[in-house]
This record gives structure tokens, sequence and C-alpha cells, in this order.
């Protein structure tokens, strides 16, 4: 079981999840597609930019949105297949860096796959979960597709992102229950003494910002 960490680089954490197209609020999203666009060519530079012996700098005055800090999860796939997810639970760096370091060690840090190689990354289909900050909430509260969740209770801490219920078919008691799991917490623990605390996610891909014209 993957283990949920909240300090930068070498405590980032991998969620083995996949991604699906869950909006942030489930209103109109909060990043235009230009915006999509810049992260998206952020986090595949941080990939790319390892084969040229360099690392993505922050030397650069940076545009006040990527410079607030927010949490971050990076997918990467390949051929269909996940090749790679590592993220920031909570909102411990400035977004442009929170997205450079997350999408370089899901390519070259998730301990499930062997590290990337050139070739696969230019052929890695990239996806960002740009999480909302965290706030406490009740049970009956959960809307499936809308919140992600972190369940604690004393040092255990576990989160699942807002598609994960979608794509597994999960009704709200299972999230809640999946979620504890994911913490190592007994199953219902969120009935007792347990914490819950939702986050919201504008999910996006390298499919979401192609032009068709």
């Amino acid at each position: 079981m993957s283990k949920l960490f909240e300090k930068p680089r070498e405590e980032l954490a991998g969620s083995g999840v996949a991604h699906s197209d869950v909006a942030h609020s489930g209103d109109s999203p909060e990043f235009s597609l230009e915006q999509r666009r810049t992260l998206l060519r952020l986090a595949r530079g941080a990939i790319l930019s390892s084969f040229e012996g360099s690392r993505p700098s922050d030397a650069h005055p940076m545009p006040l949105w990527l410079s607030e800090l927010r949490g971050v999860f990076t997918t990467l796939y390949l051929q269909g297949e996940l090749r790679g997810c590592v993220g920031y639970a909570l909102p411990v760096a400035p977004l442009f860096r929170a997205v450079t370091e997350t999408a370089f060690a899901a390519a070259f840090d998730d301990t499930r796959f062997p590290p990337g190689t050139s070739q696969e990354a230019l052929e890695l289909q990239i996806s960002l979960s740009i999480l909302s900050p965290l706030r406490p909430i009740q049970a009956d509260e959960v809307v499936i597709g809308r919140h992600g969740l972190v369940i604690s209770h004393g040092e255990r801490r576990g989160l699942l992102l807002p598609q994960v219920p979608v794509e597994n078919r999960w009704d709200r008691e299972t999230f809640l229950d999946q979620t504890c799991r994911k913490a190592g917490l007994p199953l219902h623990a969120w009935r007792k003494t347990a914490t819950i605390e939702a986050f919201t996610a504008e999910v996006f891909s390298d499919d979401d910002v192609v032009d068709h014209r």
C-alpha cells in the first residue's frame, strides 16, 4: 500500500489511481485552456530536461497563479497503461514547483515502475490533478465524483482522489471505507473517531488541450 506524505521531493506519494474527467467543483474550470497547456508543458519539460542533464529552474519570476501553494498529483500513462503517479496531498509548494517535482517523480521515482526512458518520455500522456485546500466534511456530505477524501487518526492518514470511486463504481460508504483502508485504519473508522476532510480536484490531460480545429 502506498504511503501518503505531505513534504516535498523525498516525501512524494505514489497514488496508483487512474485518470477520469472529474472537474474541481462541477462548475466552470478554475484554469483556462492556456493555463492548462502551461501546466502540462511544465510537467513534460520536467521529464524531458532530465535527459538533457538538467533540472527545471524556478529562477525566473512566475505569474501569481503559478506561485500559489497547491496540492498536485501527476499521473503518467504509456499506451493507455499507468506508468507512474506521484503527488503532494497538501499545498506544500508553489503550483509550478509542485507540477514539475511530481512529474519528475512520477517518471523516475515511482517505485512500482522502472525509471522512464527517453523514448518513453516522448510517448507519455500526462494527466494533472490540481487539488483545492482541505476542509472538514461530514460523511453524509461527501459527493461521489466531486470530493476527494483524506481520513486520518493519530499518525495514520489516507487519501483517495475524486476519480477513484467513479472508476470503481463505489457508493459513498464504500469510498469512506476504502479511504480508511488506504490509511491503514479499520474500514469503519470514519464512523467513530477518525477525522474526515475533503478536497476537490481539477483533472485534465494532454487530450483535453488539443486544438481540434
